[in-house]
């Protein structure tokens, strides 16, 4: 947990929230992308410290998260790493909002070991003789993996690096790909390469503007037994004061707040 972040967001009660709605025993389920993985325990305790709703929060690639609520898993809000999964389940009459709401910007950034051929770090370590194999994240399932793809491609490294790519299902995993020594190197989120394991065990460096904006989207699902909560929950998380702590943990604001 970042204790920076949730000394500064465990303090805040914002208005309409801390109410009799939220009964101490409320729980909201939440389906999260996996480059939310390092985060959502502190946004989960700084939510229930707020308003005494426990948030249980469920990790997958934003493809996969989006065609079990297709299919009827029962989360009460879906936090998705793009625009496009949940603009789907909006189009299917799937949630409440007629629109994805935006709740931060995602970073990606090469990440690699301390001791990786890849040292030290930079765009050029790319095609280091070293390294020999890239992780990325499958761009048919997870925002990331297309972003990297995107990124690859406007350094002009398409080609040359077709047969370095270790392809991972979500991000979380294509981190695990880099850590464990499975690949020399990774296009990894700024959640992750910032928690304090992949702080401690590597460095990174953030991708010049070449790839599409990561907007991060959420939405709340049609039919939850949780609808009231789990709209309260995206207003707080979209709040200016828990936008302005966000660069803490490794997303953007989506409104430029630091």
């Amino acid at each position: 947990m970042l204790r920076g972040f949730a000394v500064v967001v465990a303090t805040l009660v914002l208005p309409g929230l801390a109410n009799a709605a939220f009964a101490q025993d409320k729980v909201l389920h939440v389906a999260a992308a996996a480059d939310l993985t390092p985060v959502m325990p502190t946004l989960a305790a700084a939510y229930e410290h707020a308003t005494g709703v426990k948030v249980v929060a469920s990790f997958g690639s934003s493809a996969t998260l989006e065609q079990q609520l297709e299919n009827g898993d029962p989360q009460d809000v879906f936090l998705s790493a793009d625009f496009v999964h949940p603009e789907a389940l909006v189009a299917a009459g799937k949630t409440v909002e007629t629109n994805p709401v935006a709740y931060a910007h995602g970073v990606l950034v090469l990440w690699a070991r301390k001791d990786s051929p890849a040292q030290p770090l930079s765009i050029d370590s790319l095609t280091k003789p070293g390294v020999e194999k890239i992780a990325v994240a499958n761009d048919l399932h997870a925002p990331y993996g297309v972003a990297a793809t995107r990124a690859i491609a406007g350094l002009d490294l398409t080609e040359q690096l077709k047969g370095k790519l270790v392809v991972a299902e979500n991000i979380a995993q294509t981190a695990q790909f880099v850590e464990s020594g499975n690949a020399q190197v990774g296009f990894i989120s700024l959640t992750i390469a910032s928690s304090p394991k992949f702080a401690a065990e590597g460095t990174f460096v953030r991708l010049p503007a070449i790839y599409p904006e990561i907007q991060q989207c959420g939405v709340v699902m049609k039919g939850s037994k949780n609808e009231g909560v789990g709209v309260n929950f995206l207003q707080w998380l979209t709040s200016k004061e828990v936008q302005a702590t966000l660069g803490k943990m490794g997303l953007d604001p989506i409104n430029g707040l630091r």
